[in-house]
């Protein structure tokens, strides 16, 4: 059942974005030079890699670093067009692809990087990788990048207890109010 909604909302989402993704795309390419679409590899269920597909949102030399490491690093790497980007979340809408063609789901842990190690060991003990990664999440609504990585696991791992389709509309509700009032986005 929850494969079949995500795939009749990223159809919808595709659909209804579809004027607002050619806007932003051509926003993108006169903004800075490089592809209108960032790729990066991600972990997804099993362990399995795929590739996640976001709105470019920084200059094209940026390192390919999480966001804690990025900010770590006091690093400017985000375009003009790309801090609003950011800040609205409207860099995500691409991953609807993504949720369409079974490498996410509307709702689940966020996808981490190869590189994020120490996060992805904790999340393979924890049996978190059992879960198809989503655009959203429980941790994402529970504290997003203000939060550690042990604690965005334990809040995976609470999410492979008690999920459901009651929680997962709960969590896209919040995330779209969390969304609106870009609290927690960095």
């Amino acid at each position: 059942m929850k494969r079949l909604l995500d795939v009749l909302a990223a159809l919808v989402g595709l659909g209804l974005t579809a004027p607002l993704l050619l806007v932003l795309a051509a926003l993108i390419r006169l903004d800075s030079p490089g592809p209108v679409l960032f790729r990066q590899r991600r972990i997804g269920r099993h362990g399995k890699e795929f590739v996640l597909l976001k709105f470019r949102s920084m200059r094209t030399d940026t390192p390919n670093l999480s966001t804690a490491e990025l900010i770590a690093s006091a690093l400017e790497p985000y375009t003009r067009v790309g801090k609003w980007l950011r800040k609205t979340s409207l860099d995500e809408l691409p991953q609807l692809w993504n949720v369409l063609v079974g490498e996410m789901s509307l709702v689940g842990p966020r996808p981490a990087l190869p590189s994020q190690i120490e996060l992805n060991a904790q999340r393979e003990a924890l049996g978190v990788h059992a879960l198809c990664p989503g655009i959203t999440g429980w941790a994402q609504v529970n504290g997003r990048d203000e939060l550690s990585d042990a604690d965005k696991v334990a809040r995976d791992a609470e999410y492979l207890q008690r999920q459901s389709l009651v929680l997962d509309a709960l969590i896209v509700l919040r995330t779209v109010l969390a969304v609106f009032s870009a609290h927690g986005n960095k």
